[in-house]
């Protein structure tokens, strides 16, 4: 996942406001949330600027691939090796009697599965990131050895 500042750097930072953003800074901002689009930005579409727009666009998933919650698996990198899934602390607290033995947890409780080879969530409101005791957990995001996650 790209820096804000990574993402700052590649824009025109004009301040044009043509995005409907006081400055370019909220429009990294906004961006990186993938609350607006990358094409929202007209003077990157001028040719000077078409290097960065071309990296922009690879660095900025579509808001389309996140859950409600802000998961998001990048399918095209992910191998489907299950480290998440076995990593995922509230997926341990899920098989408390260790029953999954090196399979990861297979109950109704689980918040991350690997199904047909890729993570998809399963009960991803249940992760420690949300409800009232929210936690900035990434055992997930860590383990990801081709950093297939991301929360957005």
């Amino acid at each position: 996942m790209p820096s804000l500042m990574e993402i700052y750097q590649m824009l025109p930072k004009t301040n044009c406001k043509k995005c409907g953003k006081a400055t370019c800074m909220a429009f990294a901002v906004d961006l990186l949330a993938r609350k607006i689009n990358i094409d929202e930005c007209t003077p990157l579409k001028e040719e000077k600027y078409r290097t960065a727009y071309e990296k922009l666009k690879e660095m900025i998933t579509p808001v389309g691939a996140l859950t409600e919650t802000g998961f998001l698996v990048h399918e095209d990198k992910c191998i489907g090796c299950g480290n998440c899934v076995v990593a995922c602390p509230v997926n341990v607290v899920a098989d408390p009697e260790g029953t999954a033995s090196g399979r990861a947890p297979s109950n109704d409780k689980v918040i991350i599965v690997i199904k047909d080879g890729i993570v998809r969530p399963v009960n991803i409101q249940e992760c420690r990131r949300f409800g009232p005791n929210k936690t900035l957990c990434y055992a997930c995001i860590d383990t990801c050895p081709t950093k297939a996650i991301e929360f957005v």
